[in-house]
C-alpha cells in the first residue's frame, strides 16, 4: 500500500470540511429569526443591580442542533462497530492477516508453550527516570521474564543504571531515526526467536507500572489467543501546579472514556502496550503493501507519532486490541507551557499525517472524525471568545443570560463528573471552568499550529526535555 499522499494537505482538507459545516449552521440560523428584546433589570440581595435578557434560541433551532449532533455520533459509532465486527468475523487472511478468526484457525490444536513477557524499553539519557521504571516492572506481582533497555545514543549513564537494575542492554548502531529506528533495530533482533505466546511490551523509560499491570495482561492473552495486543491506562504524576492538573484531568478523561468503550483501543501508547510476536512480524512484512511504511520495519520512521501509526496499521490488519481497566500506569507530565507545546504539536501533526498516509478507511474513519470534532471545537471555542468580547465592548452594561448560563451549568457539570475519580483537586479545577477553556484554547493553539506547519512543509523538529527530578516518577529526558 502506497501513502496516499495527503499529509500536506491534511490540513486543508480537514479545514474545508469545517468551513463547510460552519457554514451549514450558519445558513440555518439566518433562517430563525429572533426578536431582541432590551435587558431588563432586577436587584439581587438588596444592592447588586443586574441586566438580564431572556433571550433563548428558537425550539426548532435547538432541535436541530440536538439531532445534527446525535447523527453525526451515531454515524461514526455505526461505521466503527461495523468495521469491528467485520474485521472480528473475517476469514480473509490475504488482507486482514491478524483477524481474530484468522489466528485462531491458525493456532487451533497447537501448543506454543507457557506466555512468557520481553519487556523493551527505549531510551535516550534516561539516567534520571530508568531506575524507577525498571524497579516498578520487577515489582510486578507476575514479573516480566526479560527486560532489554534499548539505549539509544546515550551520553549519561543510562546504559550503567539499566545494568545495575537488572536489564540486558542494547545499543542502537548509527540510528538517526528517534525512538523508532532503534526499536525497529532491536525488533529485528528479538522477534526472529519469539514463539506465538512470547509477548513483547514496550514500554516508555519515564513510566511506572501500577502492580498487576502484568498479571492483567497475561490473563488476556492467555484466555484470547485472537488478541493481539493490550494497551496500558495511564494518569500522569504528581506536581506541576495548575498546568500540571489540567493534564492530569485530560488523561482521566481519557482513560474514562476507554472504560465506557469497554477497553476498545483509541492508540497502543508508548507508555506501555504489550504484542504478540505475531502482530509484529504481521505489521512488518505487511509495510509497503497492505500498510504504509518500509518492508521488515515494525515502527514506520517516517511517522511523527510512531505509536498512533502503528495502532493504525495493526486495525489496518483486523487486529483485536484492548486497554484493560486493570493495566494502568503513571507517567510524566509537561512541567510548562514550552515542553507541553512541543509534545503536543508533535503529537497532534503527527495524528494528521498518519490519517493523511492512510487515508478514509473503514478502520480510520473514527480518527477521521476526531479530528474533524477538533476542528470544529476551534471554530466554537474561538467563536464563543469572540462573542464574549464583541459584547463586552459593543454593550453599555454587563447583560446575563439565563439560558446560556444553565448551558454553563450543565457543562460545569459534566466536566466535574468526568474527572469525578481524579479526587477533589481534579473536581475542584473542573468545577472553575475557566482554567481548563484556557488550557483547551491552548491546545486548540497547537492544533491550527500543526496545521499551517504540515500546509507549508515546515519540517517536524524531535525535542529533548530534561528534568531535575524529584517527582513521584524523578523523571529524566524524554522525547517528545
Amino acid at each position: 500500500m502506497k501513502r496516499w499522499g495527503l499529509q500536506r494537505w491534511i490540513g486543508v482538507i480537514v479545514l474545508l470540511v469545517v468551513a463547510a459545516a460552519g457554514g451549514l449552521i450558519w445558513l440555518a440560523l439566518s433562517y430563525q429569526r429572533i426578536a431582541i428584546e432590551p435587558p431588563a433589570h432586577t436587584t439581587l440581595f438588596g444592592f447588586w443591580r443586574v441586566a438580564y435578557n431572556l433571550i433563548i434560541p428558537t425550539p426548532w433551532l435547538l432541535l436541530m442542533a440536538i439531532g445534527a449532533i446525535l447523527l453525526i455520533a451515531l454515524v461514526v459509532a455505526l461505521i466503527e462497530l461495523n468495521s469491528a465486527n467485520r474485521d472480528r468475523r473475517s476469514v480473509d487472511a490475504e488482507n486482514l492477516p491478524l483477524s481474530p478468526r484468522v489466528i485462531m484457525a491458525e493456532t487451533r490444536g497447537v501448543f506454543a508453550g507457557p506466555l512468557t513477557i520481553t519487556v523493551l524499553v527505549p531510551a535516550h539519557n534516561e539516567e534520571v527516570s530508568l531506575p524507577a521504571t525498571l524497579k516498578s516492572l520487577w515489582d510486578q506481582s507476575r514479573p516480566p521474564d526479560r527486560i532489554i533497555v534499548v539505549a539509544d545514543n546515550c551520553t549519561d549513564r543510562t546504559v550503567e543504571l539499566a545494568r545495575a537494575g537488572g536489564a540486558e542492554v542494547f545499543e542502537s548502531v548509527d540510528n538517526d531515526k528517534k525512538k523508532a529506528g532503534a526499536l525497529n533495530q532491536v525488533l529485528k533482533q528479538v522477534l526472529p526467536g519469539q514463539k506465538e505466546n512470547d509477548i513483547v511490551m514496550i514500554m516508555d523509560a519515564d513510566t511506572a507500572l501500577d502492580d498487576g499491570f502484568l498479571a492483567e495482561a497475561d490473563r488476556r492473552f492467555t484466555d484470547d489467543r485472537g488478541l493481539s495486543a493490550v494497551g496500558g491506562l495511564f494518569y500522569g504524576e504528581e506536581g506541576h501546579g495548575v498546568l500540571g492538573q489540567c493534564q492530569r484531568n485530560e488523561y482521566v478523561r481519557y482513560s474514562r472514556d476507554l472504560k465506557r468503550r469497554r477497553g476498545q483501543v483509541f492508540v497502543l501508547t508508548g507508555t506501555a502496550s504489550l504484542f504478540r510476536p505475531r502482530a509484529l512480524k504481521t505489521v512488518a512484512e505487511s509495510r509497503g503493501t497492505l500498510i504504509p511504511g518500509v518492508h521488515g520495519d515494525v515502527y514506520d520512521t517516517m511517522a511523527l507519532t510512531e505509536d498512533n501509526e502503528l495502532t493504525i496499521a495493526l486495525k489496518s490488519l483486523g487486529a483485536l486490541m484492548i486497554s484493560p481497566a486493570g493495566c494502568t500506569v503513571v507517567t510524566e507530565l509537561m512541567p510548562n507551557l514550552k515542553t507541553l507545546w512541543n509534545q503536543r504539536l508533535r503529537w497532534q501533526r503527527g495524528a494528521l499525517e498518519n490519517i493523511g498516509a492512510y487515508g478514509l478507511t473503514r478502520q480510520t474513519a473514527r480518527y477521521w472524525s476526531q479530528q474533524l470534532g477538533i476542528g470544529y471545537g476551534v471554530v466554537a471555542l474561538f467563536g464563543y471568545f469572540a462573542a464574549l468580547i464583541i459584547l463586552i465592548i459593543a454593550a453599555d452594561e454587563w447583560i446575563w443570560f439565563p439560558f446560556w448560563l444553565l448551558i454553563g451549568l450543565i457543562f460545569m457539570i459534566e466536566r466535574v463528573v468526568t474527572v469525578w475519580k481524579g479526587g477533589v483537586p481534579a473536581r475542584a479545577l473542573a468545577a472553575t471552568l475557566f482554567p481548563e477553556l484556557l488550557y483547551a484554547a491552548f491546545l486548540d493553539l497547537v492544533y491550527i499550529k500543526s496545521i499551517i506547519d504540515i500546509t507549508i512543509g515546515r519540517k517536524a523538529k524531535w525535542t529533548h526535555v530534561e528534568h531535575s527530578g524529584g517527582g513521584p516518577l524523578s523523571a529524566g529526558g524524554g522525547i517528545l
